[in-house]
């Protein structure tokens, strides 16, 4: 089995979006986040907290819905990872587990863009932390993963090259979604090529862009006022009173 990052499909990197809005205290949810390196194939969901087994679920759901195997996984060094629950089932599916470096954002380029483009762009900064939010980000995720996965091309870094200025740039190759990626790598069976075309072929852009919006307007009705509430209540309620502020002599 390859662990090559890009050498084929099945090599993810990964990471947890929290869905705190302005404050980090008590319990919110969590998106757990995927996107293959090969193919920029993503998978999103939701769960309650960051607790390693709402992670670990997360993560078999994953295996049981990405449409190929997952042969690596890439994360941060957070514990909702990085513990015995988690590197044990990976074992078991004889998945490459990897991590990155202390602070080193840059380790995880390729998913802490698709957190960006993918989790905020949909999901917005808002609080959430109910039942019926989470229900909701995860109809969401499933909208959303269908429009980047098989309908929004994307360019991929091939090397690099020359202006005619001599200036160096970066060369990418032609647009392609993550579809077409993984038609192109040769993984999927003759079935699920066939299965998958014609679910390609079935979505419509602008019923999935009209259902994002619907779904996205519920979430603003259960969570901005909340959210807007927190935001204020993080504001000292009175200024402080500089007259009991320490004197300083002068001369």
């Amino acid at each position: 089995m390859s662990t090559s990052r890009g050498s084929r499909p099945g090599f993810f990197e990964g990471d947890t979006v929290a869905h705190c809005g302005p404050v980090e205290s008590g319990e919110f949810a969590r998106t757990l986040n995927l996107t293959d390196f090969h193919t920029g194939w993503t998978f999103s969901r939701t769960v309650r907290n960051n607790a390693h087994t709402n992670i670990l679920a997360g993560l078999k759901t994953a295996a049981r819905e990405i449409p190929f195997e997952i042969t690596g996984l890439d994360f941060d060094n957070g514990s909702e990872f990085l513990n015995q629950y988690v590197i044990e089932w990976a074992g078991s599916k004889g998945i490459y587990f990897t991590r990155s470096r202390p602070y080193k954002k840059n380790d995880q380029a390729t998913i802490e863009s698709k957190n960006n483009h993918v989790v905020r762009r949909y999901g917005f900064y808002y609080r959430y932390d109910t039942d019926l939010e989470r229900r909701a980000l995860n109809r969401l995720w499933h909208l959303v993963n269908d429009r980047v996965n098989y309908l929004m091309p994307t360019v991929k870094p091939t090397g690099y090259g020359s202006t005619k200025n001599g200036r160096r740039k970066r060369i990418y190759d032609a647009p392609r979604t993550p579809f077409d990626r993984l038609l192109d790598a040769g993984v999927l069976s003759p079935k699920q090529v066939e299965e998958m075309t014609a679910y390609r072929d079935g979505l419509n852009p602008a019923k999935i862009a009209a259902e994002i919006a619907r779904v996205q307007d519920r979430l603003l009705v259960l969570s901005s006022k909340k959210t807007e509430q927190l935001y204020l209540a993080s504001f000292p309620s009175a200024l402080p009173d500089v007259r009991k502020g320490v004197r300083v002599k002068t001369g």
